[in-house]
């Protein structure tokens, strides 16, 4: 026991002072973020403006399309509650033209057309024109048409539909005399909230915010356990190398030094999550305080237990990942040999974060439920679950025996090919070898 300990602190200490590992502590949570927010903001500047033409056949619509359309600027208040759906940042600067009583739509449009062709900074330079017909509030088969530079300038075709859309309803209800007035309050959109309702009949809220920090929360669950799982691989492979195995296993155990290594690079890893969790907890708890103010409760996006299974989960999927590491770390003898062994076994373990969007938003369906009790994929699946929904005791309990029956089962292999493999030379095994290791170890 005192090697074993002694192994796990020369893991510990070994990793917690390097340089790299207090950068990425301290860090990891800004770059995160920085992800998050730097691609929205690029998206905003990106987005840019967009100069549109509008040749209106019908030459009633006038009053809907002779102003500049500003960008949907989100309403922070909303942001918790989702309600910017829909909202880009994106203006459009529109030049009507009267096309009414133009027996031939495509010759009024084509000076039009032709400016597209312009270059985008010129004077009169268009990104897009949308063709009207004339026929357009009372033909069965009319059909609006817009030009665009690109094929996929989608943003700006579904906004000026939705316009256009909008004001020949309107413009069709006011011919029947309807007074506009009462159009507009007929035709008012109403506003939704999303509510989840707990089995216990506690009212809480869903929107993007659960959505979002459901995959925040995955991907601090996913990325240490490669991470480390790595650092373990290499370190093995280092040691194998370096001929440093053979004095180790001469003072103890083959499982001895694996649990060693095993549970200390586990403890580096739970360092760091801790770390991150500290500096994300008091982050958020200055933005709760003044969510609190704003008439916010951002406890309805995050409770207590939350961060309970996290640690619970985060420990189960360690465990069940890095022994896979351990098992290449020890058959191989370089790093390149490893990764190649261990790269598609990798893309298997990661199903449950490829198809995160599914989980999220449908927790409790056939596939997720299978997926939060089955080896492997239990622990990821089985917290995103607990985090956007509330699966019953029992699926959880489930969950957690059968992922620390998989830890089981991993370890007793991976030491029975660790015990072989630490001191195996030469080409890479293949998968039968693997198997005659397992059975004469």
């Amino acid at each position: 026991m005192n090697k074993m300990l002694a192994v796990i602190k020369r893991e510990y200490l070994q990793a917690v002072r390097r340089k790299m590992f207090i950068f990425m502590t301290l860090f990891f949570p800004v770059l995160m973020a920085a992800l998050f927010i730097v691609p929205s903001l690029m998206v905003a500047k990106g987005m840019g403006g967009k100069k549109v033409a509008v040749i209106d056949g019908t030459g009633a619509l006038h009053d809907s399309f002779s102003h500049h359309l500003e960008a949907a600027a989100p309403d922070p208040k909303k942001a918790l509650s989702g309600g910017n759906r829909g909202q880009l940042p994106q203006s459009i600067d529109i030049e009507y033209a009267d096309a009414h009583g133009r027996a031939n739509l495509d010759a009024a449009s084509k000076p039009y057309l032709d400016r597209l062709y312009l270059d985008k900074k010129a004077e009169n330079g268009l990104d897009a024109v949308l063709v009207i017909p004339a026929n357009a509030f009372e033909g069965s088969d009319a059909k609006m048409t817009f030009y665009s530079r690109s094929s996929t300038d989608l943003f700006t075709q579904e906004r000026m539909a939705s316009v256009a859309n909008r004001a020949i309803q309107r413009q069709r209800l006011t011919g029947r005399g309807i007074d506009p007035n009462v159009v507009d309050t007929l035709t008012r959109e109403v506003p939704f909230d999303s509510v989840q309702l707990s089995r216990s009949g506690q009212q809480k809220k869903g929107s993007e915010a659960n959505f979002i920090i459901g995959f925040i929360f995955a991907a601090l669950l996913i990325i240490p356990s490669f991470i480390y799982g790595l650092e373990t691989m290499r370190g093995i492979v280092q040691e194998k190398s370096e001929r440093i195995v053979e004095v180790l296993i001469s003072s103890m155990s083959p499982r001895e030094l694996l649990t060693g290594k095993i549970l200390g690079v586990a403890a580096v890893g739970l360092t760091q999550v801790t770390v991150w969790l500290s500096l994300i907890a008091a982050v958020g708890a200055f933005g709760a305080a003044s969510a609190l103010m704003a008439g916010f409760d951002i406890s309805q996006f995050l409770r207590p237990m939350v961060f309970v299974y996290f640690a619970l989960f985060f420990i189960l999927g360690y465990l069940t990942f890095v022994c896979i590491y351990a098992i290449a770390g020890a058959a191989c003898n370089t790093d390149k040999e490893a990764q190649q062994l261990v790269a598609p076994i990798q893309m298997v373990m990661m199903l449950p974060w490829f198809i995160m969007f599914v989980i999220i938003t449908n927790p409790d369906s056939p596939l997720s439920v299978a997926l939060s009790m089955a080896p492997v994929y239990g622990p990821i699946t089985m917290f995103v679950r607990t985090l956007v929904s509330e699966p019953p005791v029992w699926h959880i309990l489930v969950s957690i025996a059968v992922s620390i029956a998989t830890i089981a089962v991993f370890f007793y292999v991976t030491a029975k090919i660790f015990r072989v493999g630490i001191l195996s030379y030469g080409k890479r095994p293949t998968i039968p070898e693997l198997w005659r290791w397992i059975k004469v170890a």
